[in-house]
């Protein structure tokens, strides 16, 4: 069988086979409880999100990432970069007919999964810049890395009973491009009074 080499078990293989196209990805992601284990952070692999049935968005972004590998594609984290008061978001990548589209995990309404309609990576990134703000309205994505292969560093991440963090840190250490200048930044309108309420609405509650 051409899949061995991902040491699956015989449950996670039929899931990964079902799982073909990135919207079969993106709609089970969405039914995957928000990982809320604030108490101990986490940075769990593909095998330890499926047997604690949570994730939040690196757990997601490594899960989607070992399913669009098993199924040929190239496995892709993008790393949003937010300012230090702020939380990075991680999506995984992947292209059809030339474009890039993204699969997110999120609590909120926003920051979430991007058609394959982008022409390359700065212009998918840059459709979440109005959607990252806090909750005072204060606009706050950065930066955003370069395509992140998980291919180099081997398939044992995929079944790790480790918590994956010396990926997460390689993936934050690696090269990033800025979006804003000192001047932009000090231009930035807030997100209104709208934009707030909306941006508050989550799929999972605590």
């Amino acid at each position: 069988m051409r899949y061995n080499h991902f040491k699956l078990n015989k449950c996670e293989l039929n899931l990964f086979r079902r799982l073909n196209t990135p919207k079969k990805i993106q709609d089970f992601l969405e039914g995957v409880p928000i990982n809320f284990d604030h108490n101990k952070d986490t940075c769990v692999s593909p095998r330890v999100l499926l047997e604690r049935n949570k994730a939040h968005c690196i757990e997601a972004a490594f899960f989607a990432a070992a399913v669009l590998w098993f199924h040929g594609h190239q496995p892709l984290l993008l790393d949003l970069q937010a300012t230090a008061d702020d939380y990075d978001h991680v999506v995984a990548l992947f292209r059809r007919n030339g474009y890039w589209g993204a699969i997110s995990k999120t609590n909120h309404a926003v920051l979430r999964y991007r058609e394959p309609v982008y022409r390359n990576i700065r212009e998918l990134a840059m459709s979440y810049f109005h959607e990252y703000f806090d909750d005072n309205g204060k606009k706050n994505l950065r930066a955003y890395s370069r395509p992140f292969n998980l291919a180099r560093l081997g398939k044992s991440w995929i079944t790790s009973e480790k918590d994956l963090w010396h990926i997460a840190e390689a993936l934050d250490d690696s090269p990033h491009h800025k979006i804003l200048i000192r001047s932009m930044i000090a231009g930035l309108r807030q997100a209104d009074s709208t934009e707030i309420k909306t941006g508050k609405i989550v799929q999972y509650k605590k």
